[in-house]
């Protein structure tokens, strides 16, 4: 082979396009949800749904799709990545339509789970199947795109759903993955190539299960902790429990034979560092997206559409600078461009601690602006590192555990940060709730939502209880941005220490891992 033959795919660009679509409906899905969160909440428009439900929709999809990914890189790169992300579209699109005519909370949290089977059989197959069709110096480029694609999403998914919401009933907003999953199929059947692992791992059962078991574990404690207060013995039972079963998990993948995650991946810097700072990045983010569409609807009040407008910068950033991002790297290194990304987002981050009700909102705007541009020039870097460090037929497993960890960060993120969230509420507006009556007291107590809700009930007490209760969440938003900002500030301090500058980019793996450390 001649030293600058491209080794990529003929149809490569065609490829990744396809590719795109079918990571826009696992991406899209969710920004949508953002912004119908507050109408799920309605009993009369909605499902009702309380503040544990809403963190239930989103973390029974995420949880379900982390601890499957492992297992379905390794199917895939078994039976074949093609087939993989045929089944999982196949399986996305009919958990929308049952998502869609969701009859009550758990009926959508059930399905929400269906949905994560779906995607965790597309994730880990886009990225893999793109690292197979492209020659390594092309492959930046094209994960750049791939990234951007995310922006892209993150662009549509809330003002589609904010137009959903305001011409249709709530589950159109689910409704809508079912011809984009219908496409999808189409065109993979008619443009990708199937490529396999020669040489596949086995499907480690016990490891799903533990992993699984241990994190759903973990995220009800948390969840239940900060809907009904950490003070009960049974939410940190079950909090040790998940932490021990998450412990025994680990310890039993360093003794298999065939891991589903292989910890010794982990000894590898340029690997464990960009896993790292994407598990802190996705855990802060995720945390404070939660909260911000609640913001944005209730204590400012704009409408779904509006809402969903108002996400466009952080879009935009994504949109503009993720493409560019490989070309950065070149120029400054890896660990400039990340570092830089990352202090962008802790500042952004942050800067939701000094917002209020009477913030001028073009300085939200900015706020969303910089957090965009910040994980633009975080994802691609951390991407393109994780998969260099892996040889080309070991993609699949490169590309579960980064969105593994991914999706695990952002379901942690959620509890963590929304119990956080629930538990300052809850402190700040009780004087206030004590003495309305019993149903209006738990419902107004709970959320911000619930007490929007039952206002109408309240006569003249309604304008105090709103007020209390916008004034309760902005504390308890504060209180929240400045743990957000403190955890995605530890990213910086991994990236300055492990990610490779630009030196040491492009040289290859440690030698002394012969299993780990191949290169395309």
């Amino acid at each position: 082979m001649q030293p600058n033959e491209n080794t990529g795919h003929p149809r490569r660009w065609a490829i990744l396009a396809v590719l795109v679509i079918s990571l826009l409906v696992v991406v899209l899905d969710n920004t949508i949800l953002n912004v119908a969160l507050r109408t799920l909440a309605d009993p009369v428009h909605g499902l009702g749904a309380t503040q544990g439900e809403l963190e239930w929709s989103i973390n029974s999809y995420t949880l379900v799709f982390a601890g499957l990914l492992f297992t379905f890189g390794v199917w895939g790169d078994r039976a074949g990545r093609r087939r993989m992300l045929l089944v999982g579209l196949v399986l996305f699109g009919l958990a929308s339509l049952l998502s869609a005519y969701a009859q009550n909370p758990g009926q959508l949290i059930a399905a929400r789970a269906l949905m994560g089977v779906g995607g965790a059989a597309i994730m880990p197959a886009t990225l893999s199947i793109i690292s197979n069709v492209f020659d390594p110096r092309e492959r930046g480029r094209a994960i750049g795109i791939w990234a951007g694609a995310v922006g892209l999403a993150v662009a549509i998914g809330p003002v589609l759903g904010g137009l959903l919401l305001e011409h249709f009933w709530w589950g159109s907003v689910f409704l809508i993955n079912v011809p984009v999953t219908a496409f999808g199929v189409v065109l993979v059947a008619l443009l990708v190539p199937e490529s396999r692992d020669p040489a596949p791992g086995r499907v480690d059962v016990v490891g799903v299960l533990l992993s699984v078991v241990g994190l759903v574990t973990l995220t009800y404690g948390i969840i239940d902790g900060g809907e009904h207060g950490f003070g009960r013995p049974l939410v940190w039972a079950t909090i040790l429990g998940g932490l021990a079963v998450l412990a025994w998990f680990v310890a039993y993948e360093r003794r298999s034979s065939h891991p589903s995650l292989d910890v010794r991946l982990f000894r590898v810097p340029r690997f464990a560092a960009p896993v790292a700072m994407i598990g802190l990045v996705f855990f802060a983010a995720m945390g404070v997206m939660f909260f911000s569409s609640f913001y944005l609807q209730l204590v400012r009040g704009y409408s779904p559409l509006q809402t969903g407008l108002l996400f466009l910068p952080f879009a935009v950033a994504q949109l503009v600078f993720a493409p560019r991002s490989a070309t950065m790297v070149r120029r400054y290194g890896a660990r400039a461009v990340s570092a830089v990304g990352l202090l962008l987002t802790t500042v952004s981050l942050g800067a939701f601690a000094f917002v209020d009700a009477t913030t001028p909102i073009w300085v939200v705007l900015v706020v969303f602006f910089l957090q965009g541009t910040g994980m633009a020039n975080i994802m691609p870097p951390a991407t393109e590192s994780i998969m260099s460090a892996l040889p080309r037929e070991k993609a699949g497993v490169g590309s579960a555990v980064s969105n593994t960890i991914r999706q695990v960060a952002a379901a942690l993120g959620v509890a963590v940060i929304g119990s956080v969230l629930a538990a300052g509420y809850r402190t700040g507006i009780a004087p206030v709730v004590a003495d309305l009556p019993a149903e209006a007291r738990t419902a107004a107590g709970e959320s911000i939502s619930g007490a929007y809700g039952v206002a109408g009930q309240l006569g003249p007490a309604a304008p105090q209880v709103i007020a209390a209760a916008d004034d309760a969440f902005v504390s308890a938003m504060h209180l929240s941005a400045v743990l957000a900002a403190l955890v995605a500030a530890a990213g910086v301090a991994v990236a300055l220490r492990w990610m490779p500058g630009r030196a040491d980019a492009a040289a290859p793996a440690p030698v002394g891992e012969p299993e780990l450390a191949g290169t395309p």
